[in-house]
């Protein structure tokens, strides 16, 4: 299906307030992502270019520079997400789960969510068999969890025409791809609808320090910046603000820094809510009974 055959248009301000429990207002949410890089293929993202070009093997300098944020960086944004009582969800790439088996137990003991996030860091029109990568994500995230997830994030964010219907078919209740606005949409698929959770290109570290190129205190400007004009539109109607990690990025110590600003700023606040996705789709939900007809 095309684009705007899964999803009409739906202008936010003419849409039914959505209300959250407990006099909240708002819903941050944020997502560490996970990768497994393999050292046999090119890099997926590359920090240092070789000094003749091309895409040398092995490429050591860019599959270390990764690797140092499984190994250095996730445990120092842990410490800053545990110091605010914050629990995340783990957008991990299902071969990912027992390569860095301590990240995936770390989070398993603080009751984070786990997200598909392919099976390896690979962009899916690129993948095989699609289903299968899919498949098998589930399956070594239920190995790991004892549960199926329910949500998903495709690596880049990349889909094939057919990825929602996949993900339906294979079990998931939401997707994280369609960054296109800032409540949960429902999306169409050739068997039953799906639910799309706001994600965000914005407030992501991937496009700002490494598309962007902006200097490490941007990430907490930006962020700052855009929650403050998402509070002020969830004054009738309850808003989503997602903030992307990826831990060899915001987890290097000049940047993990503004991370921690951010969390000691925003959890000062006692009408915004820290959920995982799987809140934030058992509460929409909720509030639209009636999204999934048929499901």
């Amino acid at each position: 299906m095309l684009p705007t055959e899964r999803i009409s248009f739906s202008a936010i301000s003419e849409r039914e307030p959505l209300k959250l429990p407990d006099g909240k207002r708002m819903i941050v949410w944020v997502i560490v992502n996970i990768e497994e890089w393999d050292p046999r293929e090119t890099m997926p993202r590359t920090v240092l270019t070789p000094p003749a070009g091309g895409s040398p093997s092995p490429d050591i300098p860019n599959w270390a520079w990764h690797e140092y944020g499984n190994r250095v960086g996730f445990w120092r944004l842990l410490e800053m997400l545990d110091n605010h009582g914050v629990r995340a969800a783990l957008a991990i790439n299902g071969k990912a789960v027992t390569t860095y088996e301590a990240i995936s137990r770390a989070a398993l003991e603080r009751g984070w969510e786990f997200m598909g996030h392919g099976f390896g860091q690979k962009n899916m029109q690129k993948v095989p068999d699609e289903r299968a990568d899919i498949r098998a994500t589930a399956d070594a995230i239920k190995a790991f969890t004892g549960k199926l997830p329910r949500g998903w994030l495709g690596p880049g964010l990349t889909e094939t025409w057919e990825t929602p219907d996949l993900l339906v078919e294979e079990g998931f209740d939401y997707v994280c791809d369609w960054v296109l606005d800032d409540e949960p949409v429902v999306l169409k698929t050739r068997t039953e609808p799906i639910v799309n959770i706001p994600y965000t290109q914005e407030c992501n570290d991937v496009a700002m320090m490494l598309i962007q190129h902006h200097k490490a205190s941007e990430y907490h400007d930006r962020a700052m910046d855009q929650f403050h004009q998402l509070y002020h539109d969830s004054a009738n109607s309850a808003r989503v603000m997602a903030l992307v990690l990826h831990p060899y990025i915001m987890g290097a110590p000049h940047r993990a820094i503004h991370f921690r600003r951010i969390l000691e700023q925003i959890s000062r606040l006692p009408d915004v809510a820290f959920w995982t996705g799987e809140q934030i789709y058992d509460w929409y939900l909720d509030q639209r009974p009636d999204a999934l007809k048929g499901k």
